[in-house]
């Protein structure tokens, strides 16, 4: 095997594969990066879970395959002066990497020893801006449950219904709901459930362009097609929570907020809660201001946020942690809460988003002697 190559393209490729790569493992394979020499090169990693697939245009003298540590790849390919890269493995695994007056060998290895990627039988397809993909992952991953007592719900719902794909994740806690228009779709309607691991690297492949994203379904995986690269995860199966049933249909309270406002007050009485010393933080919502406290054995802290609307002194505790995603997460300035009782849940919604984003965080009980 034998090809020449641009280094961005190259470095571009290795660190989306090596992703998808194990760091330690008892198969030295999987620590390692299948690097394919065709028309073009093809670099993968995989993990038994998720594989990802990175193409990149290279002038290929001689076809080949091999199998080179993700790690020691990476890192020789970073050091490597930005010019021309060629890099040369012989039948012994032997790997030649010249670049500039730089020179390296290093072993690789068979790749037949190699596991095969997953095939996506395909059913039917989505297709969707790189942008709007990320931001439907990006404003609701945060949300999806790490407790594998419900593996169906350590990842995202993909929802499609009349050309609007809508994401939800839940935790038990809390759920977030993003809607994103599709380009197209086969799928028509349906729903497919997938895991939370699998979207945070799709997430940090997509870009910021209007470029389509393929979705791929298949009975047990699904692939996207991202670009010049590509992933492929597991399905996961199970029944999702029934999310429009979970949801408060009405409220009593409906109240504005400034999101930045909101978020540095809960930041700020949130400097005395640790991972040692945990509070809920108290909102108490009155006509046009609340104010939040918290108090720890690190002491007591207390502020106010300018609202619009009077929550009557509508008293609710929450998790600080949970409130900041949601609000870090609202694409708008201004958000809306609506509430009922000290006891049902809170959803959040943006202003001039409210059909396309939501979240809902349950309260935590206060007892009498907090703060």
């Amino acid at each position: 095997m034998k090809f020449t190559c641009e280094k961005g393209f190259l470095l571009n490729a290795v660190n989306t594969a090596s992703r998808a790569a194990l760091a330690k493992s008892a198969v030295p394979s999987l620590e390692g990066l299948l690097i394919e020499a065709d028309e073009g090169v093809t670099i993968t990693g995989y993990d038994l879970k998720i594989g990802i697939r990175s193409f990149l245009p290279a002038d290929v003298t001689e076809p080949g395959v091999i199998i080179i540590n993700s790690k020691l790849f990476g890192e020789i390919i970073r050091k490597l002066p930005d010019d021309v890269i060629t890099i040369e493995a012989e039948e012994n695994y032997h790997v030649t990497i010249n670049c500039g007056m730089s020179e390296f060998s290093i072993m690789g290895m068979n790749a037949s020893d190699y596991p095969e990627l997953p095939t996506v039988d395909y059913q039917n397809s989505v297709e969707i801006s790189e942008k709007a993909l990320k931001a439907a992952i990006s404003e609701t991953n945060f949300a999806v449950s790490d407790n594998e007592a419900r593996p169906i719900h350590t990842g995202a719902l993909f929802e499609l219904d009349d050309g609007m794909l809508t994401v939800v994740a839940v935790d038990g806690y809390r759920l977030a709901l993003r809607r994103e228009k599709v380009i197209s779709a086969e799928l028509g309607e349906g729903s497919f459930v997938v895991p939370g691991t699998a979207l945070s690297e799709v997430e940090r492949i997509a870009g910021d362009s209007e470029d389509a994203a393929r979705i791929t379904v298949g009975s047990r995986h699904i692939m996207f097609n991202i670009g010049k690269n590509q992933l492929i995860s597991r399905r996961l199966e199970g029944e999702f929570l029934d999310y429009k049933k979970a949801v408060p249909a009405t409220a009593k309270y409906l109240l504005a907020a400034d999101r930045r406002a909101l978020i540095e007050t809960i930041e700020r009485v949130s400097l005395i809660i640790s991972d040692k010393f945990k509070s809920p933080v108290r909102c108490v919502f009155g006509d046009g201001m609340m104010r939040a406290s918290t108090s720890t054995v690190l002491g007591k802290a207390q502020d106010e946020c300018v609202i619009e609307g009077d929550g009557e002194n509508l008293e609710i505790g929450f998790n600080n942690r949970y409130v900041l995603d949601a609000l870090k997460a609202a694409p708008a300035d201004k958000v809306i809460l609506r509430m009922s009782t000290s006891v049902a849940p809170c959803v959040i919604v943006p202003v001039g988003e409210e059909k396309n984003f939501l979240y809902m965080i349950l309260p935590v009980r206060m007892r009498s002697n907090e703060n």
